[in-house]
């Protein structure tokens, strides 16, 4: 499938082709294969009608977001602006609020501080902050986590998170078109800069030469036979509704007491749904052993007081369980250095949204792909010379 002049990548999700790109652009030939018979993996949208993407997601102003800008393929996007930020709310003590606790507010103006590495979020939170406000921000941070009790996390992951979530003006972008879009951007670029892109093609075994594995954990474990792959990730649910759009519907809620978040993506993006229609996307961590069904439950009653009467306007709704796919969660005494390394030896490195590397969500398989794709380059001759 390969040789040692060639530089292949197995997957085409945002890693695969984010490493594809910065190969390509340093002069290499470069194959890539994706199992699957579209690009995307976890940046894949539904189709038109109703443009959803797989959970929440958006770009963060940032290193990734300017490798992407450079390049042509982050435009269009939106920034929520006056309108979006006086529709959003909070759930607290289960009834929506325009305003999160005092607690949390004292939190925002000391986020100056430095959290520990190897403390649990909740225990340091509750000890500088009190208790509520150690709960408030678990919720807060539900949307970026997809973990239900973000206080057993690293307190320094967690709170790097906050400062990030919380900063002004915010640092959230949305893909107009979705990130459907995006990938077909970034796949575009590829192909004109010489990628040979195989959609289809699942590969079992590792071809020779320089290879980049830009798959899931679970995946690049069985690929590499490599069952130090592991590292914890999230768990949700996730809830896309098409609704008949009404006027007093809101733009977002951040459930502060259960960690679920609920957003009108196409008040900001009108695209993402018919005319007349709204497009929401919903997701609600799950708890130890808690069922799909439970957890569905929990989060339809985040929609009850969201989006009063919603069930009666549905047009479009589709649900699904997002497993181990939300990215990297540092336990107390761990930070991203501590996640599988990208250079596994023997001419083949991986990139992700769980390996290496640092950044908020996709941020990490931007990244990682990045360095995967510098470190690719400058083997080469020692490859070949093997």
């Amino acid at each position: 499938m390969s040789d040692n002049n060639t530089i292949t990548v197995v997957g085409g999700g945002l890693a695969g082709l984010t490493a594809a790109i910065a190969c390509a652009e340093g002069g290499a030939s470069v194959t890539l294969y994706e199992a699957h018979r579209t690009l995307g993996g976890r940046a894949r949208s539904s189709a038109e009608p109703y443009v959803a993407d797989d959970g929440p997601h958006a770009l963060y102003a940032g290193a990734s977001l300017r490798w992407l800008a450079e390049r042509g393929l982050a435009h269009p996007i939106v920034t929520p602006g006056v309108r979006e930020l006086r529709r959003v709310r909070f759930r607290h003590a289960d009834r929506v609020i325009g305003r999160p606790p005092l607690s949390l507010f004292r939190m925002i103006a000391r986020r100056g501080m430095t959290a520990p590495v190897d403390e649990a979020f909740g225990q340091w939170a509750t000890r500088h902050f009190g208790a509520e406000a150690a709960r408030a921000v678990g919720g807060l941070l539900g949307v970026v986590t997809f973990e239900a009790d973000p206080g057993r996390l690293s307190a320094a992951f967690v709170w790097e998170r906050f400062r990030r979530v919380t900063a002004l003006p915010p640092q959230a972008r949305y893909v107009i078109g979705g990130w459907g879009r995006l990938i077909g951007r970034m796949a575009e670029h590829a192909r004109a800069l010489g990628v040979r892109i195989e959609t289809g093609s699942r590969v079992d075994r590792l071809p020779d030469g320089p290879v980049i594995v830009a798959t899931s954990l679970d995946a690049a474990r069985v690929l590499l036979g490599d069952e130090t792959l592991r590292w914890e990730s999230g768990r949700a649910v996730l809830l896309d509704l098409g609704v008949r759009r009404e006027r007093a519907d809101l733009f977002l809620v951040s459930d502060l007491d259960e960690g679920g978040f609920l957003e009108r993506c196409s008040l900001s993006d009108p695209t993402l749904a018919p005319p007349g229609e709204s497009l929401v996307q919903s997701h609600m961590p799950m708890r130890a052993g808690e069922s799909k069904a439970q957890a569905l439950d929990r989060l339809e009653r985040l929609a009850d007081l969201g989006m009063p009467g919603w069930r009666e306007r549905v047009t479009w709704r589709r649900d699904g369980v997002a497993n181990r796919r939300t990215g990297a969660l540092d336990l107390p005494g761990t930070t991203w250095r501590d996640r599988p390394a990208i250079d596994r030896g023997d001419g083949v490195w991986l990139a992700g949204d769980g390996v290496a590397a640092p950044g908020l969500l996709g941020e990490v398989a931007i990244n990682s792909a990045v360095s995967a794709a510098r470190a690719a380059l400058s083997a080469r001759p020692r490859v070949r010379a093997a």
